[in-house]
């Protein structure tokens, strides 16, 4: 499916959304925009799909961002914050989702990166908050979720100088959970992904929203937000057919219910 710069595709309970503008470094534009919040709204409720991977076209770059050209399409500070985040669109999407990123991922390329559960890049990828050098700051979530990720110094030192890190420099930081050479990080990825999808969709559904809740609840009130989760995971007829499963020292075949 590909609809203005974006294409979408379905395999094995992975969908596979790919940022395609590979001309202009994948940056978004704002009918990409509005195509990303319907699509991951789509995604919510399509239950083939349980793990989603999240990449840009090409080798050059995962995405650069908000094209700047199409930014002063807003005529005011209200139209901006009330633009269709794309960055939001993806932390909205309650299945897991997984970055694949080769090449830049700046500005908003880097926010779209640090909203989806787990990232993993090419020896070439190249990560940067570069909003600072432009007069400007991140607005969907690079000094919020940096310093959750990578801890206060290190995130404060990404978002006020705006340099560039390397994929080692990543990985060091915590920024990004593996790397790989060039022709092993598909690979890499769809294992992973292929992985969770074989996994319970309610318990790996609830799963992400007990680690999402970690990084916004008190140690208390997360603990019993989690006991609740499981509460509820260990009734379903998932958890029934995982036991069964155990027992009888087979694969479980389970259904999301």
């Amino acid at each position: 499916m590909e609809h203005s710069g974006i294409r979408y595709e379905l395999s094995n309970h992975i969908g596979t959304i790919t940022l395609d503008r590979p001309g202009k470094l994948n940056t978004v534009t704002r009918a990409m925009g509005i195509r990303l919040n319907e699509l991951c709204q789509e995604i919510n409720q399509d239950q083939n799909v349980r793990v989603v991977v999240l990449t840009g076209e090409g080798e050059k770059s995962f995405s650069a961002g908000s094209d700047i050209e199409v930014l002063d399409d807003y005529g005011s500070p209200w139209e901006l914050s009330n633009r269709e985040d794309y960055c939001m669109a993806v932390r909205s999407i309650r299945k897991p989702v997984i970055a694949m990123i080769r090449g830049y991922a700046i500005g908003g390329g880097l926010e779209l990166a640090l909203h989806a559960d787990i990232r993993y890049a090419s020896l070439s990828a190249r990560f940067g908050a570069g909003e600072i050098k432009l007069g400007w700051i991140g607005g969907s979530g690079s000094t919020q979720l940096l310093p959750r990720i990578v801890g206060p110094g290190k995130a404060a030192e990404m978002v006020l100088t705006g340099r560039l890190l390397s994929a080692a420099e990543a990985l060091s930081y915590g920024l990004v959970e593996q790397v790989a050479e060039q022709g092993e990080l598909q690979k890499l990825v769809y294992e992973t992904a292929e992985a969770i999808a074989a996994h319970s969709p309610i318990a790996v559904q609830h799963a992400k929203l007990a680690l999402r809740a970690a990084m916004n609840m008190p140690l208390d009130a997360g603990l019993q937000y989690e006991n609740s989760l499981f509460s509820f995971c260990f009734t379903t007829e998932d958890a029934q057919e995982g036991k069964a499963a155990f027992q009888e020292k087979r694969a479980p075949k389970f259904k999301g219910c």
